[in-house]
């Protein structure tokens, strides 16, 4: 058997003895990765409030909209598909790690030089891609979102922070659903279990899947309501 089979066959082990072991004890591992992605998307909206705060009211387009009017089912599945862009990315994040963590350093003896160098420091590599990755996503993200934001609390003769608190309800779940691979990414990654990424891959995507189906109905159909209470727009 060649190294690139053997790695594929080994991959898969690992990944099944993942799941074993987790379905027979769930909590300690959802609660390490809920806890990391709850963290990185109260720090996002913190950022985003700052950004809020610091960025001069403008004039903005229509906010005939969700969240601030109720949708139609073509806005669910806008949401949605711009969510599922994102999961995508942090998901392929997750399958990458375990490529390079995993399987790059058993194939690492069929090359040499440069190339083999490569392959023995898949991890090292892809923790930096990740990092640099997440950092810029992160800081777009806080700037797009609270230039928005910003804008939008303008239009509406409120406050940013008033503003976001009325987005809570589904904004924290649906950024803490899109962050769930990263977080497992991350906390694998920093222990060395990188033959476990794919499992967390296939968890993480799984769970977060019918958080952000709940999370856009509710942008569509509940949050106008929810504003419209607390602002009085």
């Amino acid at each position: 058997m060649d190294a690139s089979a053997y790695a594929f066959a080994q991959g898969m082990r690992s990944t099944r003895s993942a799941l074993r072991e987790w379905n027979l004890e769930p909590w300690p591992v959802l609660r390490s990765w809920l806890a990391g992605s709850l963290a990185a998307a109260a720090f996002l909206l913190l950022a985003v409030w700052l950004v809020a705060a610091i960025t001069p009211g403008s004039i903005v387009g229509s906010l005939h909209k969700p969240p601030f009017f109720v949708g139609r089912p073509r806005d669910v599945v806008s949401v949605l598909l711009d969510n599922s862009l994102v999961l995508a990315f942090h998901a392929l994040a997750c399958v990458a790690g375990f490529v390079a963590g995993s399987s790059l350093p058993i194939q690492a003896r069929e090359h040499r030089g440069l190339a083999r160098l490569i392959h023995e420091r898949g991890g090292t590599l892809a923790i930096a891609f990740v990092a640099c990755a997440t950092v810029f996503s992160l800081g777009n993200q806080a700037y797009v979102l609270g230039t928005g934001l910003s804008q939008a609390a303008f239009a509406l003769h409120t406050s940013p922070g008033l503003l976001l608190i009325g987005l809570l309800p589904h904004a924290l779940p649906e950024l803490a659903a899109l962050f769930l691979p990263l977080a497992a990414w991350i906390i694998a990654s920093r222990r060395g279990d990188w033959d476990q990424l794919l499992a967390a891959t296939l968890v993480t995507v799984a769970l977060s899947v019918p958080v952000l189906v709940i999370t856009a109905l509710w942008e569509v159909y509940i949050a106008p309501h929810l504003l419209q209470a607390l602002i009085g727009y």
